[in-house]
């Protein structure tokens, strides 16, 4: 797969996830690129915990906008029709209340038990952990959508070596090789990418797979 193809790819499968009338809580980076793959008739709300609820899709932002609005990674951002601003006790109230209905994340590292690390480095500059750390407990569904290894080197762990945003909270893990949930007995693979095969998928995940028994492809 050719690396510009990589972010679109994980997003447009991870957009089959959401469904009409859910409030969406969207990372920094790829995860911004969801709901330009949103299903036909499927709208969703979407929440940056900032303060803002009817948050525009990348995209839908235009230079020539009255207001200035960032997202919660202090990117441009807009509101759509009938969206609002709130505090931001109000906007984490909806997080920890369980109101948001799926959160999409980038990871840095996630390990078979579900714990992610995607907030910081040791010893590197880094924007923050923003509202990750409750999003992870508060949302109703947690999916981790990120790139399989980085620089080579696998990101999917038996246990996570950089500090931990939350432990035990992912659901899903959306790569542009497979698709894993997080179970009880550890990562069960339920989809993978036709272009590779299930050993290419191991090979590249340090933590040990469960191979469904019903595994299909994640291209439609």
């Amino acid at each position: 797969m050719d690396k510009s193809e990589i972010k679109g790819f994980i997003a447009k499968r991870v957009a089959k996830e959401l469904h009409d009338g859910d409030v969406v809580n969207l990372g920094i980076g790829l995860p911004t690129l969801v709901p330009n793959y949103l299903p036909e008739g499927v709208h969703v709300t979407l929440q940056a915990e900032n303060g803002t609820v009817g948050a525009a899709a990348a995209g839908q932002y235009q230079p020539e906008d009255k207001f200035h609005i960032v997202n919660a990674g202090g990117q441009p951002s807009g509101i759509i029709p009938g969206g609002s601003f709130i505090d931001s006790a109000t906007s984490f109230g909806l997080i920890r209340g369980g109101h948001v209905a799926a959160t999409i994340l980038g990871g840095l590292e996630v390990d078979q038990e579900g714990s992610l690390s995607n907030w910081i480095i040791p010893g590197k500059m880094m924007p923050g952990m923003g509202g990750a750390m409750d999003l992870l407990v508060g949302a109703k569904l947690v999916i981790v959508a990120m790139e399989h290894t980085a620089k080579g080197n696998p990101k999917i762990l038996k246990k996570c070596t950089l500090p931990y945003t939350a432990v035990n909270c992912v659901h899903m893990i959306i790569t542009e090789m497979g698709v894993m949930k997080v179970t009880d007995k550890g990562l069960e693979l339920v989809e993978i990418n036709p272009e590779f095969t299930v050993e290419q998928v191991q090979a590249a995940t340090e933590a040990e797979l469960i191979i469904s028994p019903n595994l299909k492809s994640m291209i439609d």
